[in-house]
C-alpha cells in the first residue's frame, strides 16, 4: 500500500460558499493545517490555496482548489505534475450526499458517483481512478431537484455540530492513512457516528 503525500479539501471558493455543505471537504483540509500548525497560502501554480505541513512525522501537501468544484481537476493535476505525485498518494476530501451528517468513510478508487468536483479530477488524471476518497456525510434533501439548492446551502447549527464531530474523528485516523494502513484507519473512521 502507497503512503499519502497529498490531502486535498473540495469546495468552491469565496465568503459566499465557504460555510456551504459542498465545502465539506475545504473544512477538512483546513482542520488539518491548524492541527498540524500550518496555514494554507494562495499558490497560482496550484489554482488553489497549498500548504506543506507535517503529520505524527511525515510531510503532506495539502491543498484547496480556489477553482470552482467541477474544475477541480485542473488544480490536482498541477499539483501532482509539480511535485510528481502518483493519483494512488491522494486523498481527496469531499461533501457525500449518501451519508448523514456525522458520518465519513475512506475509499479507495472508483467512479465520480455524480459528483462534479470527482468527475474534473478523474478526467484531469487520464481517467486514472485509483486515488483514495474522504466522503463526509452532509446528508441527502430527498429528492434529486433539490441537490443543487440543498449543497450550497449552509447547515443548521446541529447538523453543522455533527460534520465537525466526524471532521475531528477524520482527523484522529488520518496519521494511520497516511502510513497506508488503511484496515486501522477504517476499522475506527467507520464505526463513528457524531
Amino acid at each position: 500500500m502507497s503512503q499519502l503525500k497529498a490531502i486535498i479539501g473540495l469546495g468552491n471558493p469565496g465568503a459566499d460558499y465557504e460555510a456551504t455543505r459542498h465545502n465539506a471537504g475545504a473544512w477538512l483540509v483546513h482542520a488539518v493545517a491548524r492541527a498540524a500548525g500550518g496555514e494554507l497560502r494562495p499558490e497560482r501554480k496550484f489554482l488553489g490555496r497549498h500548504a506543506r505541513v507535517r503529520l505524527d512525522g511525515r510531510e503532506l501537501h495539502l491543498l484547496e482548489p480556489t477553482t470552482f468544484m467541477n474544475r477541480s481537476g485542473g488544480s490536482v493535476a498541477a499539483l501532482c505534475q509539480f511535485f510528481k505525485l502518483a493519483p494512488d498518494e491522494l486523498l481527496v476530501a469531499h461533501d457525500e450526499l449518501d451519508m448523514p451528517p456525522g458520518t465519513a468513510r475512506y475509499k479507495t478508487g472508483g467512479g465520480h458517483g455524480g459528483h462534479n468536483g470527482l468527475r474534473d479530477i478523474i478526467r484531469a488524471l487520464g481517467n486514472d481512478k485509483s486515488f483514495h476518497r474522504l466522503r463526509i456525510g452532509i446528508g441527502h434533501p430527498g429528492e434529486a431537484r433539490q441537490v443543487t439548492h440543498y449543497v450550497l446551502g449552509r447547515p443548521g447549527k446541529a447538523e453543522r455540530g455533527a460534520i465537525d464531530a466526524a471532521i475531528d474523528e477524520c482527523l484522529a485516523t488520518l496519521p494511520q492513512a497516511v502510513d497506508g494502513d488503511w484496515a486501522k484507519a477504517m476499522n475506527r473512521l467507520h464505526s463513528f457516528k457524531g
